[in-house]
Formats: structure tokens, C-alpha cells, sequence
């Protein structure tokens, strides 16, 4: 039976999307063991903030009947990802911390509009659907995106040091497995952004591939440690 296949498959991508944002785990015990966020960016994890949001949303039953498995992971998420913001938040310079309060801010109001204007003057699920499809489908594709900051870097300095493998694998298997899910009750607005996102995963595991050999494990974080106190100062 398909349905439960699809629920199967459902499951099986919440395990692998709750391994996906849990991966940066141990960058963040990093972060609290240095008491710096050094060369870490936060942009994956505000991009994934508003992404588990506007999921969560379309997944309602008055959005998006007979997607339970869609709300539960992105609920999960949105935690997970205000945990590590919230860490972020602690560890970076106030330069930093101002514009990431900035960007959350603007990812509040924009949530809100979304939601007043959805359930104010769309009537039907069809309507909701496609309107916080869509939507969801530019914020899945700018949340895989994000991490081309860090490939950008990985390539600049030839070392994936700050680029986690588990992080860039949970990426392809999270965007293969709901590219199945997309396909068995086919639902174009799951389908297209993990079908991106899969090549972004393969992208970055070619990455580490090609570059974990120049990349110097063994190298002091002391001295950007201390650059990142004197720019505090």
C-alpha cells in the first residue's frame, strides 16, 4: 500500500532530519569549549530557522492536510535551531550578535505577515498550499544555499576544517529520502527544493573529498582566538 509506504519513508526522513540538525553538535561544544564562535557562521542556522517555521506552517491541516510527518521534524528543528542561535548568540562579538538579532527580527515579521495574510484572505487548503509551497520552496532552496559562504571558504583556503562531514552528508541523505517521500503522493513543493538539495549535499561531500587532504587538522585555534578578543575590545 502506498500510504504506507509514504508514512515508512516519512519516518524514516525525520530520523535522518533529526541526525541533520543535530550534526553541528560538536561544532557547538566547540564554540562553548573556545568561548568563541571563531570562523563559524551562523547563516546556516537563521536560514534554517525560518525554513523549520514556514514548513511547520504548511504542514497544518489547514494548510496542508495529511503532513503530521512534516510538521513533527520542522517543529523539532525550530528548536534545535534556536538552541545554537541562542549559543551563538552568547559567544559572538556584539557586532555580531546585533546582526543576528536584526535578521531574526526581520524573519519574525515576515513569519507573521505570511501567517495574516494566508489565514485572512486564502479560503482554501489548494490556495494555502501553493502560496506557503512556493514560499517554503525559496526558503528550503536558500537554506541549502547557505552553506556556499562556507564552501566558498573551503575552496579559498583548501582546508574543510570549518565545512563538518557530517553536517554535508545528513544534507544529501536528508534531501534524497524526502525526494522519495515527494515522489510516492507526489507533492511538487517537497519534491523541487530536496531535489536541490541533494546536489548541494553531493556538492559539498566532493568538496571535502577533494580538499580533506590539505586541510591541516592539527592547526592552533589560539591565534584566531585571540584575534576575536581584540576585535572584541
Amino acid at each position: 500500500h502506498l500510504e504506507a509506504i509514504r508514512i515508512i519513508v516519512g519516518i524514516i526522513g525525520n530520523v535522518i532530519s533529526f541526525f541533520l540538525f543535530t550534526s553541528p553538535f560538536t561544532t557547538f561544544l566547540k564554540i562553548i569549549k573556545q568561548k568563541s564562535v571563531g570562523e563559524f557562521k551562523v547563516d546556516p542556522y537563521v536560514a534554517t530557522l525560518l525554513n523549520c517555521a514556514m514548513w511547520s506552517f504548511y504542514g497544518m491541516p489547514f494548510v496542508h492536510p495529511d503532513s503530521v510527518l512534516v510538521v513533527t521534524i520542522n517543529g523539532c528543528g525550530f528548536v534545535i535551531e534556536l538552541i545554537y542561535i541562542a549559543i551563538f548568540l552568547t559567544y559572538s562579538s556584539n557586532a555580531k550578535r546585533r546582526r543576528i538579532l536584526i535578521a531574526l527580527l526581520v524573519e519574525v515579521i515576515f513569519f507573521a505577515v505570511v501567517v495574516f495574510v494566508t489565514l485572512h484572505f486564502l479560503h482554501t487548503t489548494k490556495g494555502r498550499s501553493m502560496i506557503i509551497g512556493i514560499l517554503c520552496i525559496v526558503f528550503n532552496i536558500i537554506m541549502y544555499a547557505s552553506p556556499l559562504t562556507i564552501m566558498k571558504m573551503v575552496i579559498k583556503t583548501e582546508s574543510v576544517k570549518y565545512m563538518p562531514f557530517t553536517l554535508s552528508l545528513a544534507n544529501f541523505c536528508n534531501g534524497i529520502v524526502w525526494l522519495i517521500y515527494a515522489l510516492i503522493k507526489f507533492d511538487p513543493y517537497i519534491l523541487v527544493p530536496n531535489g536541490l538539495g541533494s546536489i548541494s549535499g553531493l556538492v559539498q561531500l566532493i568538496l571535502y573529498a577533494t580538499y580533506y587532504k590539505t586541510t591541516n587538522w592539527d592547526e592552533d585555534d589560539e591565534i584566531q582566538k585571540s584575534e576575536v578578543q581584540l576585535l572584541d575590545v
